[in-house]
């Protein structure tokens, strides 16, 4: 990482040593209701400043706005929670990056709490991340239609009106057609709350190794450290293409180093009332949940749930990914989720199963473009190989070509001539609904079979 904060690297005489994010850092200054209890218990000013706070976070109605057709709830008690970062250009975000008059979400999380609380998992989901964007209310009475696209796509299309609980009920549409996971509760935190509570700590200081200039973010930077806050803070954290290789990966790492720094200082301002209410001021004015998580009781509780869970049981990870360019070649930016590793992940999640982060960890798949399928229908449905086929297109398969199956099928099978099982797998695995590929010495020879069942869910795009 080029940058670090505070507590980084001051050059090469010595000094203190590289930056250690802690497991829970970046999420303390989300969980602001712990500091606010600090204050609460002052006395008659302490209930002012309480309720004052109290009032400050929004609500933003999500009922009606999700729709139907969602994942069941697999383990009661459990919680998983949407926390976005959002890139509003609404008011004083208006100055922020070019052509653009929607929301935007710059900050893609989800945090799993297991229901006895003894362990958690933060999955943060890179923008980047080409998925379907699922069909979803636009505020003005049209919906949108399916489509694949990079993932904060669908925070825009649900807040083309202004209202972050429709941007919001649209990423969690998203998030739970992509993932299987049913989202409990959402979380946003807008810009300027950010700039805010840097400012109400006299500003965080950062020592980048090499000068940081980006012009969509605003950011004019020496090398060397020095303190940033108002629009340098926020450049800073927003910068990608001035900084390593220029990847949304790359921009997370940096965002929870300088939020670490953030909730460090805040602590030690406890003991000054006037800049510990400005960074709880200015932190409650940004955030918007869903209705029953505004309030500093719940938001509280939120905190105290997450400050009760083992170090080495707060896990932190990116859900698997790999460069989309492998599958697309003129597709530069974006990545895809890797599978089975991704679906793993959410699956586990989902049964509310404490995540093994080493296994997640594999190389990269093989490329898409490389591996030849074909479609069979089995189906009896007129039109579904060829559906399927521009699916497979849509993910970078070549197709081979279409056709009927000799016999109706009622599940999906993926088949091979000897020789190509790996190639085989990378097909199965991007299928909707997953199933176990095998080996056919009578198979079409140089291609993967694809017969289309009645189970059959679709490709992963």
């Amino acid at each position: 990482m080029q940058g670090a904060q505070g507590r980084g690297r001051r050059g090469r005489g010595g000094g203190r040593g590289p930056v250690r994010l802690t497991r829970r850092g970046k999420f303390l200054v989300w969980t602001v209701g712990v500091l606010a209890v600090v204050l609460a218990g002052s006395g008659g000013a302490g209930a002012w400043i309480y309720r004052s706070l109290d009032g400050n976070i929004h609500a933003g109605d999500i009922d009606g706005k999700i729709g139907g057709d969602r994942p069941d709830n697999l383990s009661p008690g459990a919680l998983n929670i949407l926390v976005v970062g959002s890139d509003s250009r609404d008011g004083a975000n208006a100055k922020y990056g070019k052509d653009l008059d929607t929301m935007q979400s710059d900050t893609l999380m989800v945090l799993h709490l297991s229901a006895d609380r003894k362990w958690g998992t933060v999955v943060s989901m890179p923008r980047d991340s080409w998925v379907p964007i699922a069909a979803c209310d636009r505020g003005d009475g049209t919906t949108s239609a399916p489509h694949r696209a990079k993932i904060n796509e669908a925070f825009a299309i649900g807040g083309m009106k202004g209202d972050v609980g429709g941007a919001a009920a649209c990423t969690i549409r998203t998030i739970e057609q992509n993932t299987g996971l049913r989202i409990d509760h959402f979380m946003s935190v807008d810009f300027q709350g950010f700039k805010g509570m840097v400012n109400a700590v006299d500003g965080i200081e950062v020592c980048p190794e090499q000068a940081m200039r980006d012009e969509k973010a605003h950011l004019d930077l020496a090398a060397g450290c020095q303190t940033v806050k108002d629009e340098e803070a926020l450049g800073y954290v927003r910068t990608r293409y001035s900084v390593g290789d220029g990847s949304d990966i790359g921009r997370i790492g940096r965002q929870q180093e300088f939020m670490e720094a953030l909730a460090a200082k805040a602590r030690k301002k406890l003991t000054s009332p006037r800049a510990m209410y400005g960074v709880l001021d200015s932190a409650t004015k940004s955030v918007t949940t869903d209705p029953k998580l505004a309030g500093i009781k719940p938001l509280t509780s939120l905190a105290s749930d997450i400050r009760g869970i083992a170090s080495d049981r707060l896990v932190f990870l990116t859900v698997p990914n790999y460069p989309r360019e492998l599958d697309v070649p003129t597709d530069k930016a974006n990545i895809s989720w890797q599978y089975p590793q991704a679906q793993d992940l959410f699956t586990a999640l989902a049964r509310d199963e404490e995540v093994d982060k080493d296994r997640l960890t594999t190389p990269a798949p093989l490329a898409a473009r490389t591996i030849s399928v074909q479609a069979l229908n089995g189906t009896g449905e007129a039109g579904a190989a060829g559906r399927a086929a521009e699916q497979l297109r849509l993910a970078g398969y070549s197709v081979a070509g279409t056709g009927n199956a000799g016999e109706s099928a009622g599940k999906t099978t993926v088949t091979c001539p000897p020789g190509l099982e790996e190639q085989a797998r990378a097909v199965a695995q991007r299928l909707r609904k997953p199933v176990k590929p095998r080996a056919d010495a009578e198979a079409a020879p140089g291609v993967v079979t694809l017969t289309i069942g009645t189970d059959f869910e679709g490709v992963r795009g």
